[in-house]
């Protein structure tokens, strides 16, 4: 019960940020927040949003298959920010565009455009799925199963809180929910850090010793070329999934275009990209922490091993007991809400601006929004019913096979001057991700090796290598 007034309490809170920031809103208010958004707020805003509730619970159970290797991946988050920060912003906001895909309109032609959209649209809303899965789940187990309430009615409870309040301000409100979000995931964070501390009896200065003399910190493998987190494969992968999940993703670069300034927004995307190291370099320690504490082998999967921690403190002091539920859920609600409302709010304007191509009817507007909720509810459903796999290894599968072809397309248009036959660019970007997948189904047949993060690389090359060889030739 008592969760269940703090979440509430959380919610009247976005509620009323969402009334401040709705009043007199508009398309241009939905859409780009009239470009009026300060870019520290935008920064700080993105961090909740790209972090997600499956980081929430993936990424500290990842030290127990990989120790600390995905920093190598998000070391090469930082260069991929920085190519989107001085390659991709300059374009969009040259262009001044509402959406990223209308650059694949002006620049390669109609049917590029509609296949870049929908890619996204695929894209965005499978992730986001995963992503918002999450804090389903666990509202599921700590607050509507115990009360009797079923799955289904859970999700349609969250997705109506969102679009209660973004069904107005669209990213002119999220910009401001956004950065409260990111300050409550991070305080709740710290907050459970503190207490795992506390309970092993340590200071602080203490576990972060204990954490660095861990086996599970290490970072670096540069030994086995093999591994799917040798340095290099998770370095590469993390500049391109940078580009593509940020640079060539609506929902992301619909918040950065609503800074003032091209400078602004640059400053929001240096920041932004700078902060992901240490941020989940806190996740990854949390996660070593919680290992050392269970003791023994820890034979749990990865994304259970903070749930099960949270659960288990019903065996400590009764303070404990009671803040550390309430700590985790306002941490995982956070950090799930930041990224699903954007994602709603982007799927709408792509939809409306790339697809239908009526960006000024603010009618027909909030019907689709509307309607993506709904496809939103139904793609949680599914997903409860195939996944098998780790959260965050999922959305970057998924990410793998559907933001490929974006990439080659975004690739093509801007690193050559050949202008692709349109006609075929549909077919090229289906068949890609098909050929990605029996490339991998092949290699682990024959080698035993299994594609991961690099699978994105090769997808966006046969893209790219469709494109040029079914170019048009010049007259």
């Amino acid at each position: 019960m008592t969760i269940l007034i703090i979440i509430l309490a959380y919610f009247a809170i976005l509620f009323g940020i969402s009334r401040l920031t709705s009043k007199k809103a508009d398309n241009s208010t939905f859409y780009r927040a009239n470009r009026r958004a300060p870019w520290y707020m935008v920064a700080f805003g993105m961090i909740g949003a790209s972090i997600s509730g499956v980081t929430f619970v993936s990424v500290p159970g990842m030290v127990l298959t990989s120790q600390m290797t995905y920093l190598q991946m998000c070391l090469g988050f930082i260069v991929g920010y920085l190519v989107i920060a001085f390659v991709l912003l300059p374009l969009y906001y040259r262009l001044n565009v509402t959406t990223i895909y209308t650059y694949l309109g002006q620049r390669l032609g109609q049917r590029s455009y509609l296949t870049g959209a929908s890619f996204f649209l695929l894209s965005k809303m499978t992730g986001a799925a995963v992503r918002f899965y999450v804090v389903c789940i666990i509202l599921q187990q700590f607050v509507f199963s115990p009360a009797g309430i079923p799955f289904a009615v859970n999700v349609v409870v969250m997705v109506l809180l969102i679009w209660l309040y973004t069904r107005r301000g669209g990213i002119g409100t999220l910009v401001f929910t956004d950065s409260f979000q990111t300050l409550c995931l991070f305080t709740a964070l710290i907050l459970i850090i503190l207490s795992v501390i506390d309970q092993m009896h340590l200071s602080v200065s203490e576990a972060i010793t204990t954490i660095a003399n861990s086996e599970m910190s290490r970072i670096f493998v540069f030994d086995d070329w093999v591994s799917p987190h040798n340095f290099w494969k998770q370095f590469l992968s993390g500049v391109f999934v940078a580009i593509v999940m940020t640079g060539l993703d609506q929902d992301m670069m619909q918040k950065n275009l609503t800074c003032k300034t091209l400078r602004d927004a640059q400053k929001d995307m240096c920041t932004y990209g700078m902060a992901f190291v240490p941020a989940n370099l806190l996740f990854l320690s949390l996660g070593i922490l919680l290992a050392i504490l269970a003791g023994g082998e820890v034979t749990m999967k990865g994304d259970a091993l903070l749930p099960t921690y949270i659960q288990s403190c019903s065996d400590l002091s009764p303070l404990i007991a009671h803040l550390l539920p309430l700590f985790f859920a306002i941490g995982i609600v956070a950090a799930s809400f930041s990224s699903a409302d954007s994602a709603l709010t982007s799927l709408t304007t792509c939809f409306c601006v790339d697809i239908l191509q009526q960006p000024d009817n603010e009618s027909l507007r909030k019907k689709i929004h509307v309607v993506m909720c709904g496809f939103f509810m139904l793609f949680i459903l599914l997903f409860r019913q195939l996944n098998s796999t780790s959260l965050i290894d999922a959305i970057y599968i998924l990410a793998s096979y559907t933001y490929g072809p974006l990439l080659g397309l975004f690739v093509f248009g801007l690193f050559t001057k050949k202008q692709p036959n349109d006609r075929l660019v549909p077919y090229i970007c289906i068949v890609s991700p098909l050929l990605c997948y029996a490339l991998d189904m092949v290699a682990q047949r024959l080698w035993d090796y299994h594609f991961g993060y690099e699978l994105l690389m090769l997808n966006g090359l046969l893209t790219f290598a469709g494109l040029y060889f079914t170019r048009k030739n010049p007259n």
